[in-house]
């Protein structure tokens, strides 16, 4: 226990510490929300990277799709790290830095605004994030539930208040800056953590190759006739495990929590870099998490899915290590916890205020009071998601674990196909990227209330999730070959950052030699 709890307060005072020192770096908006677009690109990355990854993925997802898929799952993790990390850098990075620089526009819903001139498209997605994000954080405290149930003799409603303060007091006190410097101290645990925790595991079952044969005797008829099928290269279900690849991987590219992380960039060399670090954390963090998981048949003896739901598989099979591995473990969860939630309390408190109350609610908001009202809505984003977890953990609210499912699908199949298109195309209209925002978020919310009348192959968030990412990119074409489109000038105007001449040295480009 001591072991345990000197790991915890040096933790959460290194957070605060840091959280203190940043202070300097928020004293104003673009300080505070994008750490003045000056970040370089090992923050930038392991902020993406922690943002990405939280205990809803170590503990729920590792557990329920490691379950279900065998190892197999491993792709979920090598989807998040190419497709989700690296090609989400690649296409996305450079021309959302310089677009949302040219237009000035320091939150998504912002630049939706200006790129389409619509004061009312920016509060529809103001509206959509502040309705799907909430749900979101609050499933964060999920997974650390049962761990510290099986680490801690403490009630479960004071870990989530504590996490949930401390947390609030080094965004508040720090911003952007605080927020990545954490990341980063977080991301090197969650590295370490999760080599460290995956040796431990499988050496608990003859190491490698001894878990795998293990594996391949498992059997489940109500899942598949297949002998060794969880140790198999795509598992029981190929086509359903497409489906999570696509919706954890390619979902990133429209979460706008993620892709705020490249509205601070501070160079070009720094995108290249910030992409192959980015890259290389994913491959371990998510890669090693679904690894792990994929083993969690084994622990086939000691966990009851029925009576106490997938989130019980990882604990039961962490349940036989050392006290300093638990500690590790501790951290490692709370960190990729506490790393998200920082990203998505600020995304939501700028989003609010910078978009929704400023110039339309409050009139005349300044610097001090955007400030002040971005600081404010942290801490009413954390409270509402302490008491949704709470409320959730003490009576097993079944609507609001629902709900929390299709927060990732909503917000994704809304804002992945506007903001790519409009990144790269001329010929994107406002009235596309209306029905895309209606269309998604109005079936995943019928995802919901009405599941039952969905054809069978969506009625999963997961599989209706991955439908609406995928359906975006065919409504924004279509709806623009069809509906009006924007002034010429106005719209060569804003591409016209692209176009910009820069000078850089030969080590970054090849040039004709001066005779």
């Amino acid at each position: 226990m001591f072991i345990k709890s000197f790991v915890l307060v040096l933790f959460f005072a290194v957070m605060l510490g840091v959280g203190i020192y940043c202070r300097r770096n928020a004293g104003d908006v673009h300080g505070f929300v994008l750490g003045s677009r000056s970040v370089g690109p090992w923050l930038t990355a392991f902020a993406y990277g922690t943002s990405y990854f939280s205990a809803v993925i170590f503990v729920g997802y590792a557990g329920q799709f490691g379950w279900k898929f065998g190892v197999a799952s491993t792709w979920i993790g090598l989807g998040n790290a190419f497709i989700g990390s690296l090609l989400a850098w690649i296409i996305l990075g450079r021309r959302t830095r310089l677009m949302t620089q040219h237009l000035d526009s320091a939150t998504m819903p912002d630049f939706f605004g200006k790129r389409f001139n619509s004061t009312k498209l920016k509060i529809a997605a103001s509206v959509i994030i502040f309705i799907f994000l909430i749900p979101y954080t609050a499933s964060l405290y999920n997974g650390l539930s049962r761990l510290f149930g099986m680490a801690f003799s403490i009630d479960y409603t004071i870990c989530i208040i504590i996490m949930a303060v401390l947390t609030a007091i080094y965004v508040t006190c720090g911003g952007y800056m605080a927020t990545a410097i954490n990341d980063f101290i977080q991301g090197i645990i969650m590295l370490a953590g999760i080599v460290i925790i995956i040796a431990a595991v499988l050496n608990l079952n003859g190491g490698f190759m001894g878990s795998l044969s293990a594996l391949a005797q498992v059997n489940d008829p109500t899942v598949s006739d297949i002998p060794g099928v969880f140790a198999s290269f795509f598992g029981p279900d190929p086509f359903s495990l497409l489906a999570v690849v696509i919706l954890t991987s390619l979902g990133t590219w429209g979460l706008p929590q993620m892709v705020q992380k490249f509205y601070a960039i501070k160079s070009e060399s720094d995108i290249s870099k910030g992409t192959v670090i980015s890259t290389f954390f994913a491959i371990i963090v998510a890669g090693g998490c679904y690894f792990l998981g994929g083993f969690g048949r084994l622990m086939s003896d000691k966990v009851d899915i029925a009576a106490n739901g997938y989130d019980s598989i990882i604990p039961a099979m962490l349940e036989g290590l050392p006290d300093v591995l638990i500690a590790i473990v501790i951290v490692l969860v709370l960190s990729a916890s506490m790393s998200t939630l920082s990203s998505l309390v600020l995304a939501s408190s700028s989003t609010l205020t910078l978009d929704l109350l400023k110039n339309t609610v409050v009139k005349d908001m300044d610097e001090k009071k955007q400030l002040f009202f971005i600081r404010f809505f942290i801490i009413i984003f954390i409270a509402i998601s302490v008491i949704i977890a709470i409320l959730q953990y003490k009576s097993n609210v079944t609507f609001i674990a629902q709900l929390m499912g299709i927060s990732w699908g909503a917000l994704a199949g809304a804002f992945l196909a506007p903001l790519l298109y409009s990144l790269y195309s001329k010929k994107i209209t406002k009235a596309s990227v209306w029905c895309c925002f209606i269309f998604s978020t109005a079936v995943m919310s019928a995802n919901i209330l009405f599941n039952s009348y969905f054809p069978a192959v969506i009625q999963s968030p997961i599989n209706c999730g991955a439908f609406v990412m995928l359906a975006g990119l065919i409504i924004i074409p279509l709806v623009s070959l069809i509906s009006k489109k924007q002034e010429q000038d106005v719209i060569d105007e804003m591409f016209a950052c692209y176009e910009h001449k820069v000078l850089v040295s030969a080590k970054d480009a090849l040039g004709e030699e001066i005779q």
